[in-house]
């Protein structure tokens, strides 16, 4: 019935559910001892490795690393493939004279953002993971439990086509980059 409403363009009420236990994991703010803050890392770890869809992070100071550490591998992702693009499209852009000053650079920016978010990010289990800042798919967590204002939501996102994106993109600037370096001195 509820499809029949969407073709015709009328629309449907209908009640959004919250979420099943086993896709949201809470990492709770509760003070037990010394070692709470070693005890919300070891949750969030335990979480992570065991893939749930949602992470809510409560306390602050992790959340805010892990939201941090995030968006460094975001801005890694992103640079590589924005330099390497650069490195790849600038020859078709800029007289040939020029463009190895500007295509070089590029390339070996992407190649550099490329290898660190190898090395440091790719085996990451945070690195398959986002954070949800839309307010209809944060409205259907449990969040009326928590005694944070200010959670941390994490989604698990598939995340194999962004890096094979970037490699993909760094490796043609690596043979680009390569190419003109021999190029520049066999000359």
């Amino acid at each position: 019935m509820a499809s029949l409403g969407r073709r015709r363009g009328v629309p449907v009420s209908r009640e959004r559910g919250v979420m099943a236990a086993s896709d949201c994991y809470i990492v709770h703010e509760i003070y037990n001892g010394e070692n709470a803050q070693d005890q919300f890392e070891y949750e969030l770890e335990q979480a992570l490795e065991a893939q749930y869809k949602y992470i809510v992070i409560e306390p602050t100071r992790i959340g805010d690393e892990t939201a941090r550490w995030i968006t460094v591998g975001n801005c890694l992702h992103k640079t590589a493939v924005l330099s390497g693009a650069a490195c790849l499209l600038t020859p078709l852009s800029l007289p040939a004279e020029y463009s190895r000053y500007v295509a070089l650079p590029a390339g070996a920016l992407s190649i550099a953002c490329a290898a660190l978010y190898g090395i440091s990010w790719q085996f990451d289990p945070c690195c398959k993971y986002q954070v949800e800042y839309d307010s209809q798919k944060l409205s259907r967590l449990p969040l009326h439990t928590l005694t944070s204002s200010t959670p941390v939501v994490l989604v698990r996102r598939d995340d194999i086509h962004r890096k094979r994106l970037h490699n993909t993109i760094a490796l043609a600037a690596l043979a680009y980059c390569a190419k003109k370096i021999y190029e520049l001195y066999a000359v």
